[in-house]
């Protein structure tokens, strides 16, 4: 039977998982995926069970909070690459809570409006550069260096590393959940975990005002932040911080293009931005599934029943199509109100980044298409390659021609 389950990791499906999750919807709206390093894990595609899901206690990040040491050891994390465990995301209260007040006043939106000026500055060196080729490749040229420098600025990393990090943040993103590819990848995982250290003894040597040196210095106080969750934090930090708005970038870049009138309003009312953003996030947003959790009793879900210790995803991409909640959900409609997606999730573990990322995505998106209002697609959509991975949906590549 294992056969005939979906892969959800796998990069051909990740090009059109909207039929499937429609199906399972239509059906049962609770069912099993092929196996992950993680586990097997159930999908959950139902807006108001990924909502209730999404703040439900019985339902642990911390795998020791819910798995039997048989489980665990079934993970297979292997003890150097534990400080990457400590992180707000793989944590429940009051660990998390704690982890992410530490964070959570440098991502406020007030503090986001203060990088606004910058990030255009970081913005418009990108479109320079581009603007000399009639040609270029949206994500390496522009969605993934515009959050990976604006990251890197908040939070301390020095210029020259900037493209190191991204290289091992997509290696720890996409292959993480994949046992073989996790394999493949520990050597680069092994220098990232260096560097991690690296950059925390710079800081300690020589801090300054960025966020690096404000952990660090927490770190140092005892209680706030232990050695494990320092380098956990910054981890978590330097990879999420940029990966979903890279993400919001390609998606969003790709969609507004499939949809000539959608892309005419964004260039002709600009006071529909905000709004824009949302149904983008909404539509075609950069998360597929919120990050893992685990059953810590035996529960309910849609009249199915998830043993305790079972690994459950729940599907941000279906929940934001659910016609139950959205009306005409396959639309792209960028004034829709209301519009409560669940991109960004719910509760406490609620993205401390999105204010961030909402921004950027403004930024971007205004720019571009204000640098070349006649953008266009070098190739047939449906030969896109999409990255693989559990949690996120983003494009591997997206060529685009600046002339008419």
């Amino acid at each position: 039977m294992e056969n005939n389950l979906v892969d959800i990791t796998d990069a051909k499906f990740k090009a059109d998982p909207f039929s499937f999750y429609k199906s399972i919807r239509a059906g049962a709206g609770v069912c099993q995926a092929k196996p992950t390093r993680l586990g097997q894990p159930w999908l959950v595609t139902r807006y108001a069970d990924v909502s209730a899901l999404l703040k439900d206690n019985r339902l642990a990040k911390n795998p020791a909070n819910a798995l039997s040491p048989e489980q665990l050891a079934r993970l297979r994390i292997p003890k150097m690459f534990a400080p990457l465990m400590r992180n707000m995301l793989s944590q429940d209260d009051p660990v998390h809570a704690r982890l992410k007040k530490l964070v959570q006043s440098a991502f406020t939106p007030k503090r986001v409006e203060q990088l606004v000026a910058n990030t255009k500055t970081i913005s418009n060196g990108l479109l320079n550069q581009i603007s000399v080729r009639s040609t270029f490749d949206l994500i390496e040229d522009y969605a993934l260096p515009l959050p990976v420098i604006v990251i890197s600025e908040l939070l301390g990393v020095p210029k020259a590393d900037r493209n190191r990090f991204a290289h091992w943040s997509r290696i720890l993103i996409r292959n993480s959940t994949v046992p073989w590819k996790m394999i493949l990848s520990l050597p680069q995982i092994i220098l990232f975990m260096r560097y991690l250290r690296h950059l925390v003894e710079m800081k300690r040597a020589e801090p300054d005002d960025a966020l690096v040196s404000a952990l660090v210095a927490a770190e140092s106080e005892g209680e706030k932040l232990s050695p494990d969750e320092l380098l956990g934090m910054i981890a978590i930090l330097l990879t999420a911080g940029h990966e979903t708005t890279t993400n919001l970038i390609g998606n969003g870049t790709l969609t507004l293009l499939q949809n000539p009138e959608a892309l005419s309003r964004i260039k002709t009312e600009p006071s529909i931005i905000d709004s824009a953003i949302e149904e983008i996030l909404r539509h075609s947003g950069p998360v597929e599934t919120a990050s893992e959790r685990y059953a810590i009793e035996e529960i309910e879900i849609a009249g199915t029943r998830i043993p305790r210790g079972s690994l459950v995803f729940g599907v941000i991409a279906s929940a934001n199509r659910d016609p139950l909640q959205f009306v005409d959900p396959d639309v792209l409609n960028l004034t829709r109100q209301p519009n409560r997606h669940l991109t960004f999730g719910e509760g406490g573990h609620y993205c401390v980044g999105a204010a961030l990322a909402r921004m950027e995505g403004r930024v971007a998106f205004k720019d571009l298409f204000e640098r070349f209002p006649n953008l266009n697609l070098t190739a047939d959509s449906s030969k896109l390659k999409w990255r693989s991975g559990v949690i996120l949906r983003g494009l591997d590549h997206l060529p685009l021609n600046t002339k008419a």
